[in-house]
């Protein structure tokens, strides 16, 4: 214990004012101490620079419509940038390997969507993905959901779901033809959960895009095809195609005289394609709870949910571990849906 000497004056002022400096520092450094994260990887708090939303797919779509206006609100609210980054190709799984290999810091998101969970699923038929859709991302929120509709010819016969499946029994071999854009998109997947829930058989057309598809619905050589309300909307609002049923468990606003899937006696033929935000695995906690807060908040602005009306979808709150839930009953429906009906995927 340091003790004063009163025999030395100019020891004693001396001494006094070396202990009020050095209590000083430590009350600075203890302040400072208190300001700093613990850990070895101390980091500065989030966001101290941009933030990144990738896009799994070319620009213009849906989501890509979805994730601007997105990144567009959240910029101001958290008082950084937030940049939309396109990285497409092998049917998003670049772009969804990138995000899962980059550093999990809340700096690097995705715009997830139904079609991931398709894909992780497609693992069940053998096709290999760098990436565990259930493992190596992070759920942050969910955005909107749009149900899938079936639609028909302006003149075709089938004018319920139950036109459809009784056509399908009668000719089990070619009754119905329906077209898709392409093996393993939703539009094909979505077709075949009907076909295992009805007990039919149904030809699948596969097309390289919905153009060519349009023709031959209109033209008779198919006689169904399944998709999102966007897909069909310019082609039911002028008269060439009737939606014969929706498969989300109310009927859409967006078409509210077309029956639900269980008004028409399939219950279990329920699809919702959704859109959502995703970051790598062990992305601190905090930092998704800031980021789920303030999409909440965002999806209740006017002009977000106008834009999602746009594509005949409504907004959706959910918290991360909800999302998370989401996430893994989709891949455990389309994988045992896969497995059974043995699909070989592209």
């Amino acid at each position: 214990m340091h003790q004063k000497d009163s025999t030395h004056p100019l020891k004693n002022e001396l001494f006094s004012q070396a202990m009020s400096r050095r209590s000083a520092l430590g009350a600075v450094a203890m302040a400072a101490a208190t300001l700093l994260p613990t850990g070895a990887h101390a980091q500065a708090v989030w966001p101290s620079r941009p933030v990144k939303i990738i896009d799994v797919y070319a620009p213009g779509g849906s989501g890509d419509l979805l994730a601007r206006a997105i990144a567009n609100k959240l910029a101001p609210r958290i008082g950084q940038p937030v940049l939309v980054e396109n990285r497409p190709g092998a049917g998003g799984a670049i772009g969804t390997d990138f995000v899962a290999k980059s550093p999990a810091d809340g700096y690097t998101l995705m715009l997830s969507a139904t079609g991931n969970a398709v894909a992780e699923a497609s693992l069940v038929a053998g096709r290999k993905l760098p990436f565990d859709w259930l493992k190596d991302f992070t759920p942050v929120g969910q955005i909107g959901s749009t149900p899938l509709v079936i639609v028909v010819a302006h003149d075709s016969p089938i004018k319920t779901l139950r036109d459809l499946v009784e056509l399908a029994r009668a000719k089990p071999n070619d009754g119905v033809r329906y077209g898709t854009s392409g093996v393993g998109s939703m539009s094909h997947i979505g077709t075949e959960m009907l076909a295992s829930v009805a007990n039919v058989q149904l030809m699948h057309v596969p097309y390289k895009g919905n153009s060519l598809a349009f023709t031959d619905l209109l033209g008779g050589q198919l006689q169904a095809m399944l998709g999102s309300v966007a897909t069909f909307s310019s082609m039911l609002e002028s008269g060439k195609m009737r939606a014969i049923v929706v498969t989300s468990p109310k009927r859409s606003p967006f078409l509210p005289n077309v029956p639900t899937s269980t008004e028409a006696g399939f219950p279990e033929f329920q699809i919702e394609y959704w859109w959502g935000l995703m970051a790598p695995a062990n992305t601190p906690r905090d930092v998704v709870k800031r980021l789920n807060t303030e999409l909440n908040l965002i999806l209740a602005l006017p002009d977000i949910r106008e834009l999602l009306s746009r594509v005949a979808a409504t907004p959706t709150t959910v918290t991360p571990d909800e999302f998370g839930r989401l996430n893994a009953f989709e891949v455990t429906r389309w994988s045992k849906l896969i497995k059974d009906k043995n699909i070989k995927m592209e």
